[in-house]
């Protein structure tokens, strides 16, 4: 009687239909000739830290490490997040990049486990009765488990269970289609786990605070399911829905619409319409981790393909390699076009096999050329509107087209190509085959990525406006500072000046007077050419002194130290010559400079009477001297000059004549001052016969 009060009840749901969808061959009798069946575990597990949408989980164990099954290897990182379990128990080998399931072939960080064949397995926390937890309870245990959705891109369950914004649940939707051509592994976990699915759709709807109406739809091709589920379903008030088969009838949006006849807005989320939609896998998976408390650590997958000797369906570790899978079932390589993940609508080829299993991975196709020969090059669009009239989502596929290919990504968001579910309908019907769906993939991603350039770009601009800002206060700040010490000091200087004929001012200015004069008598004593002449003595002797010192060191130095001995030398002798010029430069300064008069007060010292007497006679023959010749004419001056420079010559002739006879080191120095002199006298004597230069 219940199972027919079950049947009246589903033929009252009334499903409602979606716009568009195909009806390509479905293929399913070839994997559900055998139940659920398991192969050998492999050798080695490689599990991916990023199985789901979101961010990607962060390692928790070290290289070489023992794990156990079921242990929890990577912790979730932020809310959009999943952990990661040890598929079985072993050793961990490597923490470290490695091919994975993705379109983009790219690999990703992983931690491989060498198994030991044990399974052992770590403590888990059952729960007897799952209404005496809170529904937060389970939410953790469910997040803690890693549970995330097994029909789709992953999404964490636990998030998608607690909705954000306030929306109010009124139908919690099971999703049991399974659309796509091939793939059985919901019809097979239908059949054999019908009880354990019900039993997690009874927690979902404990966490979601009992919605009015919850709903399970299955295509009306999967008989034995559909009785399976209804069997399972009796004592409970849930709806088994059926309706009739359509591509792609699976997809979220399509599911609500079929079951509830409501529509998900416009870049909208099925819980903004009261509606949360799990899959059946996920609804088992969220049993196992509540009742037994057993993390997310397998799954159910097909594995089928006219390349393959043998197809069915097989619960697998997360972790196992397709490789070990394909061994298991004798892959005909020969005979396979391609291995594909998921089905052949929406499923995408790998190139390494190495890769593993993950939490979304429902199908491995390995077909025949035969049975799914490679698609023929595109041809132009003949502009037929097939590709219209089959959108599920009620789409322009063709104008899309045109834009993805011009790269206008403001139409293509005008269009709404992020509606698009990639479901292949478009490109199945197309007679010119054009992969539109490629082309929507890509422009997709290129607005996500310019988009995100956007956002770094805004990012950088609000810094640097923001630190312009703080630049700026900070320069009012210093010039408001430097204002007031200007105003400080203006008043201060206006105290002075009223103050100014005050006894401690002028006491002040007295000593200040005292002070400068003193620095004066010092800078004029440190100036005057006495002073200088000390210190070119005094620098001449220290540089005969060097010179001397260096030519004793060189003379018993060993012979792999002359040569830089000698170039010391050298060195010092040039500053010896330059000393030496030095001091005839003073020794003219204070010969030509005359004497100064003594200063007057009583701080005023008198030169002794000796030097005093020789300065005013040096000082009375330079005033002569000066006098006669300002009475010269230009050539008394000329000739004059001439004379002068011709006892200098003699005179340094007669020094460089003294100085080869002693072997003086500076003979050169000499003979160049000689050839200065000489050809200073020529020019004259040329100048006094009028002779051109």
């Amino acid at each position: 009687m219940a199972s027919e009060r079950a049947r009246d009840k589903a033929r009252e749901l009334r499903p409602n239909d979606f716009p568009g969808g195909i009806h390509p061959p479905e293929n399913k009798l070839q994997s559900t000739g055998e139940p659920i069946g398991s192969i050998p575990l492999a050798e080695d597990l490689v599990v991916p830290l990023l199985q789901h949408t979101g961010t990607t989980a962060l390692p928790l164990v070290a290289l070489g490490e023992y794990v156990m099954k079921g242990q929890k290897i990577a912790e979730a990182d932020g809310l959009i997040s999943s952990p990661v379990h040890a598929p079985s128990s072993g050793k961990v080998m490597a923490i470290e990049p490695a091919p994975v399931l993705h379109p983009s072939g790219m690999p990703a960080d992983c931690i491989t486990i060498r198994t030991d064949g044990e399974e052992h397995w770590c403590a888990l926390e059952p729960c007897e009765n799952f209404r005496e937890r809170e529904p937060v309870e389970l939410l953790e245990k469910i997040r803690d488990c890693g549970v995330a959705g097994l029909g789709g891109a992953g999404f964490p369950t636990a998030v998608k269970l607690d909705p954000h914004g306030g929306s109010e649940i009124d139908t919690l939707i099971i999703n049991g289609t399974e659309c796509e051509p091939y793939i059985t592994a919901d019809d097979m976990l239908m059949r054999e786990r019908a009880a354990e699915i019900i039993a997690g759709v009874e927690i979902l709807a404990y966490i979601l605070d009992e919605p009015e109406r919850v709903l399970i739809g299955i295509e009306d091709n999967k008989p034995e399911a559909i009785e399976a589920m209804r069997e399972a379903a009796e004592e409970t008030r849930f709806d088994i829905v059926v309706f009739p088969t359509k591509y792609p009838s699976g997809g979220e949006k399509q599911l609500i619409q079929i079951l509830t006849g409501r529509e998900v807005p416009n870049k909208g989320l099925p819980g903004n319409i009261g509606i949360i939609c799990q899959n059946v896998g996920t609804a088992r998976a969220v049993y196992r981790a509540v009742r037994f408390g057993e993390p997310l650590i397998s799954r159910v997958t097909t594995v089928v393909g006219e390349a393959l000797e043998r197809q069915r369906n097989i619960e697998v570790p997360i972790g196992t390699p397709v490789k070990h899978i394909l061994k298991q079932h004798g892959k005909h390589t020969g005979l396979m076009q391609k291995v594909i993940i998921g089905g052949p609508m929406m499923g995408y080829t790998i190139d390494d096999e190495r890769a593993p299993v993950v939490k979304t991975t429902n199908c491995i196709l390995v077909p025949t050329k035969k049975e799914l020969p490679p698609a023929p090059p595109a041809k132009a669009c003949i502009r037929c509107g097939f590709c219209a009239e089959v959108c599920p989502a009620s789409l322009l596929p063709q104008q899309l087209y045109w834009y993805a290919r011009a790269e206008d990504r403001e139409k293509l968001q005008a269009y709404n190509l992020f509606d698009c579910i990639e479901c292949g309908a478009c490109s199945y019907v197309c007679p010119s085959t054009i992969p539109l769906v490629q082309y929507y993939r890509a422009a997709k991603g290129d607005i996500r990525i310019a988009e995100q350039e956007k956002e770094k770009s805004d990012r950088a601009r609000e810094r640097f406006e923001f630190r312009k800002l703080r630049l700026e206060k900070a320069e009012k700040e210093k010039e408001a500072k430097r204002k007031a010490r200007r105003e400080a000091a203006e008043q201060a200087r206006r105290q002075r000046e009223q103050d100014a004929d005050s006894p401690e001012a002028r006491s002040a200015s007295q000593e200040s007077d005292v002070v400068a004069a003193a620095l004066a008598r010092v800078k004029a004593k440190q100036a005057s050419p006495e002073q200088q002449l000390a210190r070119a003595k005094r620098s001449l002797t220290s540089a005969e002194n060097r010179v001397e010192r260096m030519q004793k060191k060189l003379a018993e130095a060993a012979e792999e130290q002359r040569d830089q001995l000698a170039a010391q030398l050298k060195s010092a002798e040039l500053k010896l010559e330059e000393a030496r010029q030095k001091l005839a430069q003073a020794e003219q300064q204070a010969s030509a400079a005359p004497s100064p008069s003594a200063p007057a007060g009583p701080e005023a010292q008198e030169d002794p009477p000796g030097e005093k007497s020789r300065a005013q006679g040096a000082i009375e023959k330079a005033k002569a001297a000066a006098a006669a010749r300002a009475q010269m004419s230009d050539a008394d001056k000329l000739a004059a000059d001439i004379e002068a420079l011709k006892a200098r010559v003699a005179k340094a002739g007669a020094r460089l004549e003294k100085a080869r006879a002693e072997g003086d080191s500076n003979v050169d120095a000499f003979a160049t001052a000689l050839e200065k002199m000489q050809k200073k006298l020529e020019q004259k004597q040329r100048e006094q016969s009028g002779e051109p230069e």
